[in-house]
């Protein structure tokens, strides 16, 4: 139980720390992580419960709607309900790097307490894999997300709605894709690999974009970084 549990949490936290780092200019005060963590940990149970009961009553019979509708659509719009009410609003999100550091912390709670989940159910061997491919996407999709909503807070009032937009969408279509590729395809590892690589290339570039309206942030408020 013990190996499981480890397996299961340690790449979660791993990539977790990895965009915690990355903020070199003000660290999130971490007790708000540790609650966006919480808040994507506590929101596994009734999305893999309403998962599950489309799956017994087979309301989605395509491939295309179990990736985009009973996946995505899910995760990712109640991940970003989270973000929007619960950390969007709050002090703490005073740089727009920061909206990376939240997305990853409430995409990797789901993402852990799925994978741990996973482990349980299938063995501790697939924890490699499992690190790899869900965790991994989840984070990055979490970035995008935060990037995104990061935009919006301090954008001017005329683009925040297109930036909270663009924050649920974009990640909704790439976990929509990723789903896709693993139900439709026979040979899905060939696909799931360049995707990954795409993912990962986008999800950096997404904070170094962060981190440059971080700068420009604090030399337009005159703040020392």
């Amino acid at each position: 139980m013990l190996m499981v549990l480890s397996a299961g949490i340690a790449p979660g936290l791993a990539i977790l720390s990895y965009f915690y780092l990355k903020d070199q200019y003000e660290s999130e005060p971490v007790m708000m992580v540790f609650k966006a963590f919480l808040y994507g940990a506590v929101l596994t149970f009734p999305i893999m419960f309403v998962q599950y009961v489309f799956s017994v009553e087979n309301v989605f019979h395509f491939n295309w709607s179990k990736a985009f509708l009973s996946a995505a659509l899910m995760e990712e719009f109640f991940k970003w309900f989270i973000l929007i009410f619960t950390i969007y609003q709050h002090g703490d999100f005073n740089e727009p790097y920061d909206g990376i550091v939240y997305g990853a912390a409430v995409s990797l709670g789901f993402a852990t307490v799925e994978n741990i989940l996973y482990l349980f159910a299938n063995g501790v061997e697939h924890a490699l894999g499992r690190a790899v491919l869900p965790v991994s996407s989840h984070a990055l999709f979490g970035v995008i997300m935060g990037f995104y909503l990061g935009k919006a807070k301090f954008s001017t009032q005329d683009k925040k709605k297109k930036w909270i937009f663009l924050a649920f969408f974009v990640p909704f279509l790439l976990h929509g894709l990723y789903d896709f590729i693993i139900l439709t395809e026979r040979s899905w590892i060939y696909y799931i690999i360049p995707f990954m690589l795409f993912l990962w290339w986008l999800g950096l570039r997404k904070v170094r974009q962060a981190k440059e309206l971080t700068i420009e942030h604090h030399q337009r408020n005159g703040t020392a970084l």
